[in-house]
């Protein structure tokens, strides 16, 4: 795992064209073991030392202090995933022309299609499939009987969304995708089209951008720039329920989108919070006993 200043060094030289992008990222993940953290580092350790006071920042305790982030970096896949989201809106918001043959290679490669059924007769929609009665299906519109029902064609599909993206037939989500099996209607198979085609324009520049951004995010956490001191307990709290010590009675937590804790508040909304809490818990026994948590 590469030092702190290392990572400054190999993020300056990258921008700075010094060195290829693959040879960055060579060089970042080169010594990366899996379950390795960059706390457990002599350098972290060493540099922890020069920025750690002597008092929780958040209740003034002196014991167990340890350094609290208030952010962390991602993962290096929602990095790309966020620059992708940027070029897509991009190119979308430029209005392009969708090619009707290539949208439909895309739409045969990536998706199954699971047809609406239509009635044989008028056409409709869904006609009423019956378990025990026959002919099968009895459509509910003009009452026709039939063993058999039809169904648009791909073609058919596409053809009426590059007239009318707005008609009825082409908002079913009725294309399956291979990757990820969610269901899918013509206009967000189109941004997934469109999406992919900018990937493979820019893949460079996305790759680039996105690992910038990474090392970027990752300088800071490793800086302790947004940090602060904090005692076992309200680091704890901060962790692992988002509340940090209210500021009214510093002696309750509270989460960190509330002005105060339960007990600051005025009787009334005291007393609304813990029914509603109250209630939370019921509910979350009552799952539990249904086997539906």
């Amino acid at each position: 795992m590469l030092k702190f200043t290392e990572i400054i060094d190999l993020r300056d030289k990258l921008v700075n064209g010094d060195i290829t992008l693959k040879l960055a990222q060579e060089l970042f993940w080169k010594d990366f073991k899996e379950g390795q953290r960059s706390w457990h580092t002599k350098d972290w350790k060493e540099r922890r030392l020069k920025v750690i006071k002597d008092r929780c920042e958040i209740c003034s305790g002196k014991e167990i202090l340890t350094i609290q982030h208030l952010s962390h970096p991602k993962k290096y896949s929602e990095y790309l995933n966020e620059i992708e989201n940027i070029f897509t809106k991009a190119y979308i918001d430029t209005n392009p022309k969708v090619n009707q043959s290539e949208f439909k290679e895309f739409l045969e490669n990536y998706y199954d299609y699971h047809p609406i059924p239509l009635c044989t007769n008028c056409q409709s929609r869904n006609p009423n499939k019956r378990e025990r009665m026959m002919p099968q299906y009895l459509c509910t519109k003009c009452r026709y009987e039939c063993d058999e029902t039809v169904h648009k064609s791909i073609d058919e599909l596409i053809t009426t969304f590059f007239e009318n993206e707005k008609a009825p037939e082409v908002q079913d989500k009725c294309f399956i995708s291979k990757k990820y099996n969610n269901k899918n209607h013509l206009q967000s198979v189109r941004y997934w089209f469109l999406r992919d085609k900018v990937k493979n324009q820019n893949s460079d520049k996305i790759e680039e951008m996105g690992f910038l951004n990474f090392l970027g995010d990752n300088i800071k956490y490793l800086s302790f720039e947004d940090a602060i001191t904090t005692c076992k307990k309200c680091a704890s709290y901060f962790d692992l329920y988002n509340m940090e010590l209210c500021p009214k009675c510093t002696e309750h937590y509270r989460g960190i989108e509330y002005p105060t804790c339960i007990q600051c508040l005025p009787e009334d909304k005291r007393k609304a919070a813990l029914e509603k809490i109250e209630f939370g818990k019921i509910m979350n026994e009552k799952h539990k006993d249904l086997r539906i948590d």
